[in-house]
């Protein structure tokens, strides 16, 4: 299945979970928040939550700055 990533059309298994994404991509520990469709996921659903073909999942970063 096809899912945007980011902005990144890429393609996973069926039935993946936004906690394999995060591996699959290795970027796990440096995301503080997802949202899939612009509905926010909480991070105690990432191991459950498997987006669907043709979503948009967003990850977010806290990035320090002034």
């Amino acid at each position: 299945m096809k899912i945007l990533v980011n902005g990144e059309e890429i393609e996973f298994k069926d039935d993946i979970s936004i906690f394999e994404i995060l591996e699959t991509l290795k970027i796990r520990d440096k995301v503080m928040a997802c949202a899939v469709n612009m509905s926010v996921v909480k991070e105690e659903s990432w191991k459950d939550f498997s987006p669907k073909d043709g979503d948009k999942v967003e990850f977010l970063q806290f990035v320090g700055g002034g």
